[in-house]
C-alpha cells in the first residue's frame, strides 16, 4: 500500500503545481500565431525531461572567445518584425529536430505579417561563421547555415543568397532575402539556433538569442 499512497500524493502534487498555468488567460500573442507565448519562450514546460537541453543560453568557458561568435539579435534587423510561428510548436516540433522560429514583416502596422512587405527583405548574419549555401532544398528551400566552432545558425526559404560558399561573415553582414522557397505557405524567413555540445549539435531557443530583444 506505501508504494501506492506515494504514487497517488506525486501525482497530486503535479495537478497543482500545474493548476496556475491552466487558469492564467493573461498571455500575450505575437504577431498572428496565436499559440502560448511562454509555450515558445520556455519550451521545457511542453516536456521539461525530454527538453531541458534545448533551453538556455549557452556560456563558452575559458578565456578569450568572441562575443561575436555568439548568435545574438534579429536576422531582420527591423523593429516592424512579428513572429509568425513559435518555438516547438505547428512545423517547429519536435523541437529536437526543427525547431526555429519564423519570422517576418508587419508593412502596414496592423501587427501580423505583410507578404508583399516582407518578400525579398533583407537577412543579415546573426554571429561571425562560415556559410554553406544549399539551392532549392527540400523542406527549408533556399538555405544557409552560419557556422563556427560553438554555435550555427539556419536561414531558410530564401529568394536568394547574398554571400558564396566557404565565405566567412560577421555579425549583421548581408547574407540572403526573404523568400517562400521549399516547404512554404508565404514570404518569412525561418531561423534557427544550435550549439555543439558533448560532440553533437543541440537545437535552442532562438527567442533566447535576443531576437526580440529592445
Amino acid at each position: 500500500m506505501r508504494p501506492s499512497i506515494a504514487i497517488i500524493i506525486t501525482l497530486l502534487f503535479i495537478v497543482f503545481s500545474a493548476l496556475p498555468r491552466l487558469f492564467n488567460p493573461d498571455q500575450p500573442v505575437l504577431s498572428n500565431w496565436r499559440g502560448s507565448v511562454d509555450q515558445a519562450l520556455k519550451v521545457n514546460s511542453i516536456n521539461n525531461a525530454a527538453q531541458e537541453a534545448l533551453v538556455g543560453v549557452v556560456q563558452p568557458q575559458g578565456r578569450g572567445f568572441d562575443a561575436a561568435m555568439i548568435p545574438s539579435g534579429n536576422p531582420l534587423r527591423v523593429a516592424n518584425t512579428v513572429m509568425t510561428q513559435g518555438y516547438g510548436v505547428g512545423t517547429h516540433a519536435p523541437a529536437q529536430v526543427w525547431g526555429a522560429v519564423d519570422l517576418a514583416l508587419d508593412g502596414d502596422g496592423d501587427g501580423k505579417a505583410d507578404p508583399a512587405g516582407t518578400q525579398n527583405q533583407p537577412v543579415y548574419a546573426t554571429h561571425a561563421g562560415r556559410v554553406t549555401l544549399t539551392y532549392d532544398s527540400w523542406p527549408a528551400g533556399n538555405h544557409i547555415w552560419v557556422t563556427n566552432e560553438l554555435y550555427r545558425t539556419g536561414y531558410s526559404h530564401l529568394s536568394g543568397f547574398a554571400v558564396s560558399d566557404g565565405q566567412w561573415v560577421n555579425p549583421g553582414d548581408l547574407i540572403g532575402y526573404i523568400g517562400s522557397t521549399g516547404m512554404s505557405s508565404g514570404p518569412h524567413l525561418d531561423y534557427q539556433v544550435w550549439v555543439w555540445r558533448d560532440g553533437r549539435w543541440i537545437n535552442q531557443n532562438p527567442l533566447d538569442y535576443g531576437v526580440f530583444a529592445r
